[in-house]
């Protein structure tokens, strides 16, 4: 199989490189071998930033590089001075073994790792020799931490301090279409990508630019597909770079607009979703759709938001309900009645309520 490679990123000469796609094509190795071969040719060292501390704690951290250290790209690069790497203390070393076992270690690291739940404790230090920064999957299904787009900022703050010479890599598998990084960033486009594409945002007379490459998947699949050829959509993430989506239950019944008792909506990352509470003989569920065109301006239907509005009948939380109908509303969700026009529909949702568990 062809593994992913850097040179078509690289070409757009960005400072942040955002690199999504199906698992295990490269992406990976990919920066480890570039940040590998800068400290090599040049001595600028990077650094590898991750969600959790745990991420860095024994095995998980000394098996990082394993990929590159066993396809003998470190002893090509060094004409055979370094062989392996050495871990210790959230520091990554090439190091080398003699007959005996006996270890050699290169006197400076050439990675440094950093997690996103401990950055208080890297704000007093300094990195200047790190131009190359790898967080490393930054795409989740669940587990995104409070404010955390903040708090790769402030790892970054960290490294640059008054730099300009650094690149940032953002790796992810395709497991989530609704990442809080994207809207923070203002990538309005990712969703409509199609795989091979890379898309360039540039944010007004500034200097900053975010490529964005949605990674081509394998032509002809990797050999190890033929572990997840069950007739399972949420498996073609893993086989051909597709999002990860859930399945999710649709409409049990016709609904005529008689059967809709109430609406509210909720908008969740530009999106704008119809709930239909329905009542249909004995029957009494929430139907959710797409709504493409804007709501009415009025206080006749109860708006669930992430955004801050003072509007009586806007709410930010809709786990958290202070009246009768918001109780109502809440008990479909409990009581799993809640229906989907599509899956990418539910998925919206899904990610909506992980957010009102992250804020609650």
């Amino acid at each position: 199989m062809k593994y992913y490679k850097l040179k078509n990123i690289l070409g757009k000469n960005a400072t942040y490189n955002m690199i999504f796609g199906e698992r295990s094509n490269g992406k990976t190795f990919a920066l480890e071998e570039y940040g590998i071969k800068q400290y090599v040719e040049t001595g600028e060292q990077m650094a590898l930033v991750r969600r959790w501390q745990d991420d860095f704690v024994g095995k998980r951290g000394s098996t990082m590089f394993d990929g590159v250290v066993n396809s003998g790209v470190i002893s090509q690069m060094t004409n055979g001075e370094w062989t392996n790497v050495y871990y210790y203390a959230s520091k990554w070393y090439l190091c080398r073994f003699d007959k005996d076992g006996n270890r050699t270690t290169d006197t400076n690291p050439f990675c440094y790792g950093f997690a996103l739940t401990s950055m208080e404790h890297d704000k007093s230090t300094s990195y200047p020799e790190i131009t190359t920064i790898v967080f490393d999957e930054f795409l989740s299904r669940s587990a995104y931490l409070p404010d955390e787009f903040v708090l790769f900022m402030n790892v970054i703050s960290t490294i640059v301090r008054q730099r300009t010479n650094v690149k940032i890599f953002m790796l992810g598998n395709t497991v989530n279409k609704f990442c809080p990084y994207f809207a923070e960033m203002g990538l309005k486009h990712i969703k409509d990508m199609k795989p091979g594409t890379i898309d360039v945002y540039k944010y007004g007379n500034s200097n900053l630019t975010v490529a964005v490459e949605y990674a081509k998947p394998s032509k002809n699949g990797k050999p190890s597909d033929m572990y997840f050829a069950f007739d399972n959509p949420k498996l073609q993430m893993i086989t051909g770079g597709a999002w990860e989506i859930d399945i999710y239950p649709h409409c049990p019944t016709k609904i005529k607009p008689k059967d809709i008792i109430m609406i509210y909506y909720i908008i969740f990352d530009s999106e704008i979703l119809q709930c239909e509470i329905v009542l249909q003989n004995d029957m009494f569920f929430t139907f959710i759709h797409r709504k493409t065109t804007p709501i009415a301006d009025d206080d006749t239907h109860i708006v669930y938001s992430t955004d801050f509005n003072p509007a009586p009948n806007h709410h930010r939380y809709i786990t958290r309900p202070m009246t009768q109908i918001e109780h109502r509303i809440a008990d479909f969700y409990k009581k799993d009645k809640i229906y989907y026009a599509d899956n990418e529909v539910g998925e919206i949702v899904r990610n909506y309520l992980i957010w009102c568990g992250k804020h609650a």
